[in-house]
């Protein structure tokens, strides 16, 4: 498998070469830097991001690797002759000057060290941010400042009692991050004229989910992360007589629903030595990994927001009850028992061991499996009977300003990350930066070129974790049964949730 995946690197550095060939801390009222003409540069760059539940990563052009995943730029070579992009200019023609400011995006993963470009598109990347730098007279970088478990606190003493740095703090989402912004310290971009959030770069919505009316608190001008999808044993499928590349034919045909992954489950799953006992189960999973996913792949969600922007309960909508019910069935009948007794990682050692077919969980596990006997695959998560097409929830790192700028300052360091998540010149329609990496943690090509690809460009997000107070473990997960359905227990914590939102729309 390793060998497939070195010929697929080869052969995207021949094709694009051949390609290449025929190529010829203050006011929060915002506005344009004094003498400024406004206007935007943005663009994306292509790359990475992933974040497990106890600590949050992203990778990719201006990104660095955490713990689990990256986004090592891919090795195609670049167009000749890439010009570069038209000078923004202030009110009397000349470049606008950013005064020397020396800009940090500070994170909890980068390193601070100097690398070599490791292929074309680095050394074309960092031949653009040389010039963009040396034409906007500012220097800007990304590096690990915060720990994971420091940065909320980190930010939050910064933007009270402010500083002469020239931060871009990256911030994981949850409940702390909305504190923050409920209490007024991240600046308002969406007063700044440098920023344009029409444009593809802001495709994973987390300038949405961090807005206030015409208010935007946050950004993330690059790839977002494909997050959670199925994996499969490929020696268990053939086993039970499936052929494991099907399961990519069935994704591909729009044909990976419900239905058939029931069918397949039933299929699978085997007393294979006749003894009265199950030793071939069709799911490992952990069971607060499937519920949301078979939500979301239902076109579902807990938390949603309403046309004037308010948080709303969706926990009763018909997509999201459905699709409870179904994970119920599906995990009473399929997924293996676990003793009350077993480790929290539970499914995956099951699945690491071969013990079960199929568990859901987010891209970032396959870099966990390296040591795994058995070859894996990777799909979205099967299509629900309300859905068109597959999809998965972007729950992506968030890039925020202090309030405690003025509004020049800001402005300034917001045009700064604008031109630093601009696309590479020549390599605009370069999509495919973000897969070298991945290619090293999946067992197969598809994995990546078919399913993380679309999943990258077809997600959602949901607002749960922007609640305070609401727990989906507590309030949902472990609640339901046969004994008290979803529904029952929807409208057992529908007055608390009802209160919550309250607070949290105030």
């Amino acid at each position: 498998m390793k060998r497939r995946i070195a010929e697929k690197v080869l052969a995207l550095s021949l094709a694009a070469a051949m390609m290449a060939g025929m190529a010829g801390c203050g006011n929060n009222d915002g506005g344009s830097a004094p003498g400024s003409e406004g206007g935007s540069s943005a663009g994306t760059e292509q790359s990475g991001e992933e974040q497990s539940s106890d600590a949050g990563q992203e990778s990719g052009s201006e990104e660095g690797s955490a713990e689990g995943e990256g986004g090592n730029e891919g090795g195609e070579e670049a167009p000749e002759e890439a010009s570069m992009p038209d000078v923004i200019t202030d009110s009397d023609g000349n470049p606008i000057d950013l005064g020397g400011m020396e800009i940090i995006v500070r994170d909890w993963w980068t390193p601070d060290e100097e690398t070599e470009p490791a292929n074309s598109f680095e050394e074309a990347k960092e031949e653009y941010l040389d010039w963009a730098q040396s034409t906007y007279n500012f220097t800007i970088k990304q590096v690990a400042v915060s720990t994971w478990d420091s940065a909320p606190e980190d930010f939050v003493n910064y933007a009270t009692t402010g500083g002469d740095e020239n931060y871009v703090f990256v911030l994981r989402q949850g409940q702390e991050l909305v504190a923050a912004m409920n209490s007024g310290l991240m600046y308002d971009l969406g007063s700044l004229d440098c920023l344009d959030f029409t444009e593809d770069k802001w495709k994973d919505g987390v300038n949405k989910m961090l807005s206030k009316g015409d208010a935007v608190y946050g950004m993330r001008g690059i790839t977002p992360e494909g997050r959670g999808g199925m994996y499969f044993n490929k020696r268990l499928l053939e086993e039970a007589g499936i052929k494991p590349d099907s399961i990519y034919d069935l994704q591909e045909n729009m044909e990976w629903t419900w239905d058939k992954f029931e069918e397949i489950c039933s299929q699978v799953q085997a007393d294979t030595d006749n003894d009265g006992v199950i030793d071939r189960y069709a799911m490992v999973c952990i069971t607060q990994d499937f519920y949301p996913m078979a939500v979301w792949s239902n076109g579902g969600e807990f938390i949603g927001m309403d046309e004037n922007g308010k948080y709303v309960n969706r926990l009763e909508s018909s997509e999201t009850i459905e699709a409870l019910n179904w994970s119920l069935d599906m995990i009473d009948r399929f997924n293996k028992v676990f003793d009350s007794e077993a480790a929290w990682d539970y499914g995956y050692t099951a699945f690491a061991n071969g013990e079960g077919v199929f568990i859901p969980q987010e891209t970032y596990k396959a870099g966990d499996w390296e040591d795994m006997a058995d070859d894996f695959g990777f799909v979205c998560f099967p299509m629900g009977p309300k859905m068109q097409d597959y999809t998965n929830c972007y729950t992506d790192n968030v890039m925020v300003i202090p309030a405690c700028y003025d509004a020049e300052k800001a402005w300034k360091i917001a045009f700064a990350y604008n031109l630093f998540t601009d696309p590479v010149p020549g390599w605009e329609d370069y999509n495919e930066s973000w897969k070298s990496d991945y290619y090293e943690k999946f067992r197969d090509t598809e994995s990546v070129d078919l399913t993380m690809a679309r999943m990258v460009e077809n997600g959602m997000v949901t607002y749960h974790t922007f609640i305070p107070g609401l727990d989906l473990g507590a309030d949902v997960y472990w609640n339901i049964n046969k004994d008290n359905t979803p529904a029952q227990q929807a409208e057992t914590i529908r007055n608390t949730w009802a209160a919550y939102l309250e607070e949290a729309n105030k």
